[in-house]
């Protein structure tokens, strides 16, 4: 099988380093890739925020199957034009990506499906949001939601009501997130530990790939502002037989019938964030792909022929696979650069990668990195992700931290706290 992933990040980096374990798969490609996927794989040059030419490169290369990484492209359609041409490609349509690129139809979707999440209001002007915050109906705190995609920041836990005012008017009267923040969703602030589950589906029937806690906030202890992601571990020990019978029944089920009612059929990865309040588990959002940097441990624990399953659930023939997840457990620490969540730096060289790759039990995958010359430099604000494994949470983190520790490039910031919940649930 010749297998094309889309996209340039360390999620990437982890898809095409585990299908590359299926003796099935014969060639993987990746578009447009990065260094770390170019050491183990072809990348080529693409633009993803153009279904014809991402279309037009799988059919030159002849590809069996195409895995889509980041939201992006499913958002401009990429999934509905294969479909249109017959080829196999892994992820939601255009409009049932709108789980995770819309959280106004998020929100509206699960409030007619009957699916568990916070109480909210739908904001089409500065006033209106502002209004609900000032009503007390939501707190505060309070959480202020960009209807579109912001790259992971539009998202705004205000704990108090100037703090959310001052959300409300950057997204809608200052635009800080272009059109995405011209319409908002105000909620409920939920409290309780986040968990996070990931599913395959061919549109009707869904397997488990297993579950993970990410680390949003940039510093140590959960503090400071919020990135893409500084870090996780899986499996979650929150994840019990319990709670995955509960997420079945009341969340992927219904999110499965209830697209499938609105004329949609989904298929390909939905990532499940839930929040176990002390009235039960509730849905923060959805997202329509792998997480990042959940991918980066989680795909490594999934044992069995994830390519075929991959392949059988683009087709919508997902019925026999037969996938198991490792007993093992995994830490994942993000190295970022210098200036994240702002402004990154970049053009620093790397160094040490190596020396990390070489601890037992330890994984390296890229993310914001580029060549200049002989050097490989940071190129975005989460660079890399350094992985540890290990037979229980305590030894996977110290793989991961002596890892990441042989890495340097100046300003390079990341949390030393990765995996320090898991050993004390």
């Amino acid at each position: 099988m010749k297998i094309l992933v889309l996209g340039s990040g360390g999620r990437e980096h982890a898809l095409v380093w585990r299908l590359r374990q299926d003796p099935q798969v014969t060639e993987i490609l990746a578009a447009p890739g990065n260094p770390g996927i170019a050491a183990i794989g072809r990348t080529l040059a693409v633009d993803l925020d153009r279904p014809d030419d991402v279309l037009a490169l799988a059919e030159a290369e002849q590809v069996d199957l195409t895995v889509v990484g980041p939201e992006g492209p499913l958002d401009r359609g990429v999934a509905d034009v294969f479909r249109a041409h017959g080829r196999a490609i892994l992820g939601p349509s255009r409009a049932a990506a709108q789980l995770e690129c819309s959280k106004i139809f998020s929100k509206t979707f699960m409030a007619r499906h009957g699916i568990p999440t916070a109480r909210f209001v739908v904001c089409d002007r500065a006033d209106e949001a502002i209004a609900a915050v000032l009503g007390g109906h939501f707190g505060p705190p309070v959480v202020v939601k960009a209807d579109g995609l912001a790259a992971g920041k539009g998202v705004v836990v205000a704990q108090s009501t100037a703090e959310a005012e001052a959300a409300i008017r950057a997204m809608m009267l200052d635009r800080v997130f272009a059109d995405a923040g011209r319409r908002v969703v105000v909620e409920e602030c939920l409290t309780g530990p986040e968990v996070s589950c990931f599913v395959l589906a061919d549109g009707e029937r869904a397997v488990w790939l297993g579950t993970a806690q990410d680390h949003k906030r940039i510093w140590d202890d959960d503090r400071g502002p919020n990135t893409g992601g500084m870090g996780a571990f899986a499996p979650s020990p929150l994840f019990d037989d319990a709670l995955a019978d509960f997420t079945t029944r009341k969340v992927v089920e219904p999110v499965m019938t209830g697209l499938a009612a609105e004329g949609e059929s989904y298929r390909g990865f939905l990532y499940v964030s839930l929040m176990l309040t002390p009235d039960g588990p509730r849905v923060i959002e959805f997202n329509v792909r792998f997480g990042d940097p959940e991918a980066q441990v989680v795909l490594p624990l999934i044992e069995g022929p994830l390519a075929q399953a991959f392949f059988d659930a683009a087709t919508g023939t997902l019925a026999n696979v037969q996938l198991t997840l490792a007993p093992d457990r995994m830490v994942g620490v993000v190295a970022a650069a210098a200036g994240y969540p702002g402004k990154p730096a970049a053009g620093d060289v790397i160094t040490g990668l190596d020396a990390a790759a070489a601890v037992p039990g330890a994984l390296v995958f890229q993310a914001g990195t580029s060549r200049s010359g002989d050097n490989l430099v940071t190129a975005g604000g989460r660079v890399l992700t350094v992985t540890g494994r290990g037979a229980t949470f305590d030894a996977a983190m110290k793989k991961a931290y002596r890892a990441i520790a042989a890495v340097h490039f100046d300003g390079m910031q990341y949390r030393q706290d990765i995996g320090r919940k898991a050993k004390h649930t």
